[in-house]
C-alpha cells in the first residue's frame, strides 16, 4: 500500500523530518516521483485514487490466492480506507456495529470511523485497541481532509513513514519506495501506535503515557527519522478526551 497526504492535511512529528535528507547527495523526492516508484515495484494489479493536491492512495491486489497478509480496499461515503492484515475479531466487531456478517475489515474501519466521526460513544484509543490480529490501515475521509493511521501491537505486520520533498506524509509497507522517496526522513511506523492528521501521534495501548522520540542512526552513522518510543514512567497533564467528546475529527489526546 501508499498513502501520500499533502502536509496542509496532515501534522507528522517534527522529529521525523532528518536535516540529512536535505544536506547529503541523496535527496528526497516529490510525491509524483515516489507514486511512479511504487507503480514500477508494482506493474501489475495496482489501483490509484488521486484527490488532487490533498492525498493519494495506490492499492496491490493479491497476487496470489493465499497471500501472507490480507489487502483490502474500500471506500464509502467519501471515506476510503486501504487494510493490511486480518481481525481475528472481525464477527464480532460486525455484529457491535450493525454490519453484515460478509463485511471485511475495511468496510468495518470505514464505519467505525464514520460513526466516531459523527460523535459516537467511544474514544478512538479504545476502539483501535479493541482490534485483535495483526493489522496495518489508513483511513482517508476526503469530506474533512481528515488522515487516521494505526500499526497492531503484534509486529506482525510491517508499516514505514516519513516526509517527502515538499513536505508530504508518506505512509506504506513498501520500505524500498520510503528510502527512496524519502531519504533519511523515514521510519519503521511505531507497533501500537495510531496517527491522527490533527491530534499526531498517540499509543493507542497507553494513551495516558507521553511519547519520546529516539533518535535514530543508520549504517552510515547518519541520524535518520526518529523511532518514536511510549515512556512508560511519564504520563500526560491531562486526561484524554472521552466519551462523545473523543471523535476523530477533533481529536486532542492531550
Amino acid at each position: 500500500m501508499l498513502a501520500i497526504f499533502h502536509e496542509a492535511f496532515a501534522n507528522p512529528p517534527e522529529e521525523l523530518n532528518s536535516p540529512a535528507s536535505h544536506n547529503g547527495s541523496k535527496r528526497p523526492k516529490l510525491p509524483e516521483e515516489t507514486l511512479q516508484d511504487f507503480l514500477s515495484h508494482h506493474p501489475l494489479n495496482t489501483c490509484t485514487m488521486n484527490f488532487g493536491h490533498a492525498a493519494v492512495l495506490a492499492y496491490v491486489r493479491p497476487e496470489t490466492p493465499f497471500p501472507p497478509h490480507q489487502r483490502l480496499f474500500c471506500g464509502f461515503d467519501d471515506i476510503y480506507c486501504v487494510f493490511l492484515g486480518s481481525l481475528n475479531n472481525l464477527n464480532s466487531l460486525n455484529r457491535q456495529y450493525g454490519l453484515a456478517k460478509a463485511s471485511n475489515e475495511a468496510m468495518f474501519l470505514i464505519v467505525a470511523y464514520r460513526t466516531l466521526r459523527d460523535r459516537g460513544p467511544y474514544p478512538a484509543d479504545q476502539v483501535v485497541k479493541d482490534l485483535e490480529g495483526s493489522f496495518a490501515f489508513v483511513v482517508y475521509d476526503s469530506k474533512t481532509g481528515t488522515v487516521f493511521a494505526a500499526l497492531g501491537s503484534d509486529g506482525g505486520v510491517k508499516l514505514y513513514w516519513g516526509i517527502a520533498a515538499d513536505g508530504s506524509v508518506v505512509i506504506s509497507d513498501d520500505l524500498e519506495v520510503i528510502k527512496a522517496g524519502c531519504a533519511k526522513s523515514f521510519a519503521p511506523f511505531p507497533t501500537g501506535f495510531m496517527f491522527h492528521s490533527e491530534g499526531g501521534l498517540m499509543s493507542f495501548e497507553h494513551p495516558m503515557n507521553k511519547i519520546r522520540a529516539m533518535p535514530r542512526i543508520d549504517s552510515e552513522g547518519v541520524l535518520c527519522g526518529a523511532n518514536f518510543k511510549v515512556d512508560v514512567y511519564t504520563r500526560v497533564n491531562s486526561i484524554p478526551r472521552v466519551g462523545s467528546e473523543a471523535d476523530w475529527t477533533h481529536w486532542d489526546p492531550h
